[in-house]
C-alpha cells in the first residue's frame, strides 16, 4: 500500500523511480532499520530494490522481504552505477531536502545520463496519514510513556535532581521495551521552566515550586510524546500558579475539543492560542501549538501560528499549550490525539492533577 501510494506520485510526476536516501523513509517503506548512510532505495513502477554494504545485507534480507536486495561498497558513489543501472527511463527523482550539495557532486551528478529530479517531502508527506497497525503502535508508546510518568511521580522527591527523575522515568521504560527515548527529557525545576527546551541538569526539585515534565519512549519505532506540569506540594504563589496552570489547560481542552480534519494548522493553533491571549499571557507562549509524530518524534503536519499545513483524518498530532515567565517558571501541558472528519480523540491518558503529595 505505501509503495503503490509512492508510485502514483510517480505516475503523476512522470518519473521513472525514485532514490530514497532519508533513513526514517527507507524505514517507513521498507522496514529497514539501519543508520543514516546505511542505505539506499530506489523505487520504480515494477522494482524495489533496497541497496547496503555487507554489514547489513543479512539484516535487509531479514527486514525486507520483498524487496531485491543489492549489495554495494561502503562507498556509495561506486555502487550508483549499480543502483542505476536497474532504472527504467532516465528521470529519476530524489529527496531534495536530505541529499547535501557535497553528496549530489560526489555520487549523483557524475551518472552523466540521469536526469535528477529534485523532490521535497514526498515520503514525509504519506508519512502523515497513520494506517491502523501504526496507531495501534502508537498507543503502545503513549501508554509507555503514561506509565512511566507515573512511576517518575510515585519516586520523586523534594531535593532529588532534574537529572535523577530524569533517569527513573528513562530507566523505567527502556526495562519495558523502549529501543530508546523519543529524545532528551527535560525535566526543568522552578525558573528553569521558563525555558521551553531546556535539559536536565543537578538542580534539586523544590517544593511549592512548577516542575515541567517533558519525555517520551520510542518503541517499536514510534514515538511518544508527553509533557506534565508538577508541583511538590501546595504551589508557594497560588494565585499565580493555578491562573497560569488552568489558562495553559483550558487551552489544550479548547483545542482537543475543536480540531478536525479539513482544519489548517494555523487554526488549530488558534482555539489554544486565543485562550491564552485573553488570559493576557500572549507574549508569554511563543510557541506553536503542536506538531505530528510518529516515527520521529518532529514529523508534519504542523499545528501553529505559521503552518502551511492543512490536517487530514489519520494525523497524529501533539496539543501542547504553555505559558513562560521568566524568572518565575513555566507550564507546559501536552497529549497526542487522533485527528478524524468529526473531532479529535486522545490517546495520552497521564493524569492533570498538577499536585504531587507525599510525606517528605
Amino acid at each position: 500500500m505505501r509503495l503503490d501510494r509512492l508510485r502514483a506520485k510517480l505516475a503523476e510526476s512522470k518519473l521513472a523511480s525514485f532514490l530514497v536516501s532519508d533513513i526514517t523513509n527507507i524505514r517507513y517503506l521498507s522496514g529497514f532499520t539501519g543508520s543514516p548512510g546505511d542505505a539506499l532505495l530506489l523505487i520504480t513502477q515494477s522494482k524495489a530494490i533496497i541497496a547496503t554494504d555487507f554489514r547489513y545485507w543479512e539484516q535487509a534480507e531479514r527486514q525486507c522481504p520483498g524487496f531485491e536486495l543489492l549489495e554495494i561498497s561502503t562507498k556509495l558513489g561506486p555502487g550508483m552505477g549499480e543502483i542505476l543501472a536497474r532504472v527504467d527511463g532516465h528521470r529519476v527523482g530524489f529527496e531534495a531536502d536530505e541529499v547535501t550539495i557535497a553528496h549530489y557532486n560526489r555520487w549523483m551528478e557524475p551518472q552523466g545520463d540521469i536526469l535528477w529530479v529534485p523532490t521535497t517531502d514526498w515520503v514525509r508527506q504519506l508519512r502523515t496519514i497513520k494506517d491502523s497497525h501504526e496507531i495501534a503502535l502508537m498507543r503502545n508508546a503513549v501508554a509507555l510513556a503514561d506509565e512511566s510518568l507515573a512511576h517518575g511521580l510515585h519516586q520523586v522527591r523534594p531535593g532529588m535532581t532534574e537529572r535523577e527523575l530524569a533517569w527513573i522515568m528513562e530507566a523505567y521504560m527502556r526495562t519495558r521495551g523502549a529501543e530508546k527515548v523519543s529524545f532528551d527529557f527535560i525535566v526543568a525545576a522552578g525558573a528553569n521552566g521558563a525555558m521551553a527546551h531546556y535539559r536536565p541538569s543537578d538542580v534539586p526539585l523544590p517544593e511549592g515550586q512548577p516542575i515541567v515534565i517533558d519525555m517520551g519512549a520510542q518503541l517499536q519505532g514510534y514515538c511518544s510524546d508527553l509533557t506534565r506540569t508538577v508541583c511538590l506540594g501546595e504551589p508557594a504563589e497560588p494565585k499565580l500558579f493555578w491562573e497560569v496552570y488552568n489558562t495553559v489547560l483550558a487551552a489544550q481542552l479548547r483545542a482537543e475539543e475543536g480540531i478536525r480534519a479539513g482544519m489548517t494548522g494555523i487554526a488549530a493553533d488558534a482555539l489554544a492560542r486565543q485562550v491564552i491571549s485573553d488570559a493576557g499571557y500572549g507574549k508569554q507562549f511563543g510557541h506553536g501549538l503542536g506538531h505530528g509524530v510518529g516515527l520521529e518524534v518532529h514529523e508534519k503536519p504542523r499545528a501553529s501560528h505559521l503552518s502551511e499545513d492543512t490536517l487530514t483524518a489519520g494525523n497524529l498530532i501533539t496539543v501542547e499549550p504553555g505559558i513562560y515567565i521568566r524568572g518565575w517558571g513555566g507550564v507546559r501541558i501536552e497529549d497526542i490525539i487522533l485527528v478524524a472528519e468529526d473531532g479529535a480523540s486522545v490517546l495520552t491518558q497521564a493524569p492533570k492533577e498538577p499536585i504531587v503529595r507525599g510525606d517528605w
